[in-house]
Formats: C-alpha cells, sequence, structure tokens
C-alpha cells in the first residue's frame, strides 16, 4: 500500500539513490519532491488533481517518475457513470510507464534510469500469487483504499511508489505512452493463452479497436491468419494499414463474408474485442461447425446478452470462454512483444497529448466513440 506519510529516515544504505543518468532520451535525477501530483476521478465526470506527501520507497520498492498513463476503457467508463461501483473518489490509472529514480537496497533487477511499465500490484505471497492465477488479497489493487481515502493505485501520479516486483523493463527506443501499452496487451496474451490458438489457424477480431487490434497483431505473431470485422470508417483504414484482412460491417453481413473468406469453413477461433448483443450473435455464426472457439474479450455496460441453444453448444461443440486480467508471466509475454516489435502500438495512440493539469479534457477525449487510447502527460 502506498503510504501517505513519508516514513522516518532508516539506517544509512537503506535505499539507493540515483545518481546523475543521462541517455538518449532522458536525464534522471536523484532529488524527487515531497509530494506527488495526481489525477483523481471525485464524481461522474469530474476529475481534478490532487496532492499528497511522497514516500519513500521500502527495501523492495522502486520510486518512480510516472510519465505516462493512458486512459483505459474502464476508467472513462467510470468517468461516463458506467462503472461506478469502484467508488469515489478513486485514484484510478492502470496503463502508465516512467522511470526508475531510486529503489529499496534489496531491489536487484531494476537500475535507475530503466523505462518500466506497471503490472498489477498483488501481495506476492497469498496462494494465488503463489500458483500464478491472481492474487486473492482484497486489499491489494484497484479496490484498495489508502490511509487517505483514496480507491486506485494512482496511475496518473507524476512521481509514485512501486513494489519493484511489479515492474518491468520496457526498451527505451518505445516513448512512455508506448510502453504503458504493456498492461492491456497482457491482458491479450492471457486471452490468446486461454483461447489456444496454433500457427496457420484462422482468427477473426470482431472490432479494431484498441483492444481488438492488439488481439489481431498478437493473433498473428503466433502464425495464425487474421480477419477483422469493423464498422467504424476510421477503424477500418488502421486496420487495413498494419495489413490486416478487413471486413466492412456496414457493406458485408460478417458471418457470411467469413464463410466466403474461409471456403465455408469458418474460424477456428473468434475473439469478440466490443461489447455488442450483434458481436456475440456473429461470433456464434462465423466459428467452424465443429470445434469452434469463441473468446469474450470485452465487458459491456449494460451487459450485452448472448442467446444460444445449449444443445447447439453440445452439438457443434463450442468452446465459449471467457477471459480477464494477466498474470505476471503474461506481463512478461506482453513486454517481449513490445520490446522485439512483434505488436506495434504507435499508431493506437491518439495524436493529442494532455499534461496532467488537463486530465479532464483528457476524459472528455477518451470517452468520444470511435477514439483509440488517449494519453496523459504525467512529467
Amino acid at each position: 500500500m502506498i503510504q501517505t506519510e513519508a516514513p522516518k529516515s532508516g539506517p544509512q544504505g537503506w535505499m539507493r539513490p540515483c545518481g546523475s543518468l543521462s541517455d538518449k532520451k532522458d536525464s534522471v535525477g536523484a532529488i524527487a519532491p515531497g509530494v506527488m501530483r495526481f489525477g483523481v476521478l471525485t464524481e461522474k465526470g469530474h476529475a481534478e488533481v490532487h496532492e499528497r506527501p511522497l514516500p519513500e520507497p521500502g527495501p523492495e520498492e522502486a520510486l518512480i517518475r510516472q510519465e505516462a498513463c493512458n486512459i483505459c476503457t474502464t476508467d472513462y467508463q467510470q468517468w461516463l457513470g458506467q462503472r461506478e461501483g469502484r467508488g469515489y473518489p478513486i485514484a484510478c490509472g492502470h496503463e502508465c510507464a516512467g522511470t526508475v529514480i531510486k529503489t529499496g537496497e534489496k531491489v536487484r533487477d531494476l537500475q535507475c534510469g530503466d523505462q518500466v511499465a506497471l503490472a498489477y500490484i498483488t501481495c506476492g505471497i497469498c496462494e494465488g500469487c503463489k500458483r500464478g492465477i491472481g492474487c486473492s488479497n482484497n486489499e491489494i489493487g484497484p479496490r484498495q483504499q489508502s490511509h487517505d481515502g483514496y480507491r486506485g493505485i494512482f496511475g496518473y501520479a507524476d512521481y509514485a511508489v512501486r513494489p519493484a516486483r511489479a515492474l518491468v523493463k520496457i526498451k527505451r527506443e518505445l516513448s512512455p505512452g508506448e510502453a504503458a501499452f504493456m498492461e492491456p496487451l497482457a491482458t491479450v496474451m492471457k486471452g490468446l493463452e486461454k483461447l489456444r490458438v496454433k500457427a496457420l489457424e484462422t482468427v477473426v477480431v470482431i472490432g479494431a479497436g484498441t483492444m481488438g487490434l492488439l488481439n489481431a497483431q498478437a493473433a498473428r505473431a503466433f502464425g495464425c491468419r487474421v480477419i477483422v470485422s469493423e464498422l467504424l470508417d476510421n477503424k477500418i483504414a488502421l486496420a487495413r494499414s498494419l495489413g490486416f484482412e478487413v471486413i466492412d460491417g456496414k457493406t458485408a453481413e460478417p458471418a457470411s463474408e467469413v464463410m466466403r473468406l474461409t471456403d465455408k469453413a469458418g474460424a477456428d477461433a473468434v475473439i469478440v474485442a466490443v461489447a455488442a448483443a450483434q458481436a456475440n450473435q456473429q461470433a456464434l455464426d462465423m466459428a467452424k461447425h465443429l470445434d469452434g472457439r469463441i473468446l469474450y474479450f470485452a465487458a459491456g455496460y449494460p451487459a450485452p446478452e448472448i442467446k444460444i441453444d445449449s444443445n447447439i453448444i453440445h452439438y457443434r461443440r463450442l468452446e465459449l470462454i471467457g477471459t480477464f486480467g494477466a498474470e505476471l508471466p503474461h506481463f512478461y509475454a506482453a513486454a517481449d512483444m513490445l520490446n522485439q516489435d512483434r505488436v506495434k502500438v504507435s499508431q493506437l495512440l491518439e495524436g493529442s497529448r494532455y499534461p496532467l493539469e488537463k486530465i479532464q479534457d483528457a476524459f472528455a477525449e477518451a470517452a468520444r466513440p470511435g477514439k483509440y487510447r488517449v494519453s496523459v502527460l504525467l512529467n
């Protein structure tokens, strides 16, 4: 848990400060301000900037100068009032990246000046963490409440103390906004693992938004033939520019077009990357007649329906698969995809960049239909 008051000074050597470092993209100093500034949702439709004392990192923690946090769908949906179950005030944001500027004495794998992206903050000691199936400690993560009353993990903060185990290195050739794609890509890696995609399979992705195109690129990196279905012209254009076969749902019925493109065989696997009842039905019609697999990747509010006779699942041997979140191995796999340029994300960032002071404007843009990721620049 992030402390709300700076701890008392420990013994000499308790923390390793960074000296002045420089590389082609950054200059890292040892001195951080005494306060952290962070974006907060205080109620539906309102984001503002708050301040609190900046703690020192503990022995297994690192102080990060956070440089970018991208606005996730879950964040702007709460701003819209669609996901208010997490409560207010919430210091949300989790797609973030920055630079290590101080480390605790037990931190060995991180160096000052490393660019890192944030994985999930877990306890690291519960049975779920040990088995790699997710943390079962309810006091950790976005629902956690800090001593001073904030929920969330302070993704939109200019500085933050993080457990070193939750930080993954990303190469400096990627901008902080690009590095911040590690988290959403990790959820894609988990979904594809559950979907069991194999080289030479045909995979259809319904939806060419941010998550749809991350899924499409990752499936292609595994050697799959990928077909993307989309309705919006700007997303159709981007999917085509990335080299995908694209079905324009305005001019062709997607399921029929998939059958045409596959010589009536259908798709080995379908990824539903938009939350819509129509997309759920299309996936059932696109999947091959026997042993097709459908991954329900997207959540929607209100929840879209799936209407299917259980006998159809039985006789067609259909697999309907859900996915959510990721575990630490998926974060490392996502970082490898980014570091090796197997998934490219620069075109998934909107051209507008917002400083922290303009976070309200950033949420307003992110919530507009048809947008890709909007990035908040923190330093």
